[in-house]
Formats: structure tokens, C-alpha cells, sequence
């Protein structure tokens, strides 16, 4: 008579992975967006203050918590943000600051960027999205809606018209004769407004090699960030041909 015979193995201890834990600072008056905003980023290394933090208070305390971000969701002119944004650099430089709003101009936004803002999301975004961005804002990019970029853009075009129209009938020299097609071709998605993960779909490559990519752009075009690149792309690559 056949016997079964049943081998039990040991249970092996798996390692817990280690989530980074970024310090999450909310200026939020609003408690139905508050609720929303503690729900969407649990479970996400994003870990919100309990409390909500006051635009005069000082938060120098979390100076030394690196890294930390600071969630500014008020309704304000820009002129206030301003006021509140100056004093939160100055008592936290190393922070990352954004602001949800979708009542900003683009200029604007160009006031508050040079002010030290890192990102700019809208309420409406769906949580997923949101997140990404916030991680994005703390790997150091700046995050702007596609909207804002393009008006930036279209605005710049406006303003530069007349040398767009020398550069025509010019050849184009310096870092644009250097970028590779795959090159060039993120260039036109940064434009665009396209995440990574987007342009990884688009051209069937992982995000990983984006981001290499990516890197070698913003140091062919002497760019600080991926929006610093899309502007650079504005002025060259669509007046090449």
C-alpha cells in the first residue's frame, strides 16, 4: 500500500520593508478636505501631523525632520500665500511646500515658485494622482498642472516671437544638436505635461530608464528640473525643422 509522505517546511521569516516616513505638516481650515486628504494618504509614507497646523505658528521644530512636506489647502490671494509661504521656508528651508488650489493665474504661480513653492495640485485630482505628485515634490521636481505649464509656455512663445523667427532660419546649435531622438522625444512629452509613468507607456520603456533619460536632458540642457526643460524645449525643439 502506497504511502503519502508530507514534508513540512519551516516558516521563513520575511524582512519587513522599510517605507520611508516623510513628515506631513497640514495648513487646512477646511474639515470635510482635511478628513479627505488623512484618508487618501494613509498607508503612503506621507504621515499627517495630527493636528493642523496654523499659518502663524512656528514650526521651526520640524526643522530637523527630513524629509517634510507642508500641505497649504487654503483659499487665498496670492498675495497671502506669499505671506504665509515666505515665513514657512525661512523657519523650514529644507521642506517641500504645495499648494492645493485651481483658482491660481500662471503668473501667479511664477511668483510663488520663485517664493520657494515646490508643487501646485488641484483639489479635484483623484488620490492616486495626488500621491504621485507629492512623491514627485519630494524627488525634488517641481509639480505644476498641465494647464499652468502649457499657459507658461504659450505666454513665453508669445513673448519670444520675434527671436523664434531667427532661430527658424537658423540651424539649431549647443545641446539640441546633442540630444539623442529618444531625447528628444520625452523633451515633447515633458511639454505636455506627461508623468513618467506616462512616457514609459508611450514609449514602451520602464520608468527607470525615463528617469535616466531624463537626468541626461536636464545636464544637456543645463536644466535645474524637468519644468526648467520643457521651457528650454519650447524656445529650441519646436523651431528646429
Amino acid at each position: 500500500m502506497a504511502h503519502e509522505v508530507i514534508v513540512m517546511k519551516q516558516p521563513q521569516s520575511v524582512a519587513p520593508r522599510t517605507v520611508p516616513h516623510i513628515t506631513t505638516l497640514l495648513i487646512c481650515r477646511n474639515t470635510v478636505l482635511h478628513a479627505g486628504l488623512r484618508h487618501i494618504l494613509s498607508d503612503t509614507p506621507f504621515a499627517l501631523a495630527d493636528d493642523v497646523v496654523d499659518p502663524a505658528s512656528d514650526i521651526s521644530a520640524f526643522a530637523g525632520s527630513e524629509p517634510a512636506l507642508i500641505l497649504l489647502c487654503e483659499s487665498l490671494s496670492p498675495d497671502e500665500y506669499l505671506e504665509i509661504l515666505e515665513p514657512l521656508k525661512a523657519q523650514c528651508p529644507a521642506a517641500r511646500v504645495v499648494v492645493l488650489a485651481d483658482h491660481l493665474e500662471p503668473n501667479a504661480v511664477v511668483r510663488l515658485c520663485e517664493a520657494g513653492l515646490n508643487g501646485l495640485c488641484s483639489p479635484a485630482m483623484d488620490g492616486s494622482s495626488l500621491v504621485t505628485a507629492l512623491e514627485l515634490v519630494m524627488a525634488g521636481e517641481t509639480f505644476l498642472p498641465a494647464a499652468i505649464g502649457l499657459a507658461l509656455l504659450e505666454q513665453l512663445s508669445r513673448r519670444s516671437l520675434p527671436d523664434a523667427q531667427v532661430v527658424k532660419a537658423t540651424p539649431i546649435a549647443g545641446p539640441a544638436g546633442r540630444l539623442s531622438d529618444r531625447e528628444a522625444r520625452i523633451l515633447q512629452c515633458l511639454m505636455q505635461g506627461d508623468s513618467n509613468k506616462m512616457i514609459a507607456r508611450q514609449l514602451d520603456i520602464t520608468e527607470a530608464t525615463v528617469k535616466v533619460y531624463i537626468k541626461s536632458i536636464l545636464r544637456k540642457v543645463q536644466a535645474a528640473n524637468r519644468t526648467q526643460a520643457a521651457l528650454w524645449a519650447q524656445q529650441h525643439l519646436q523651431h528646429s525643422g
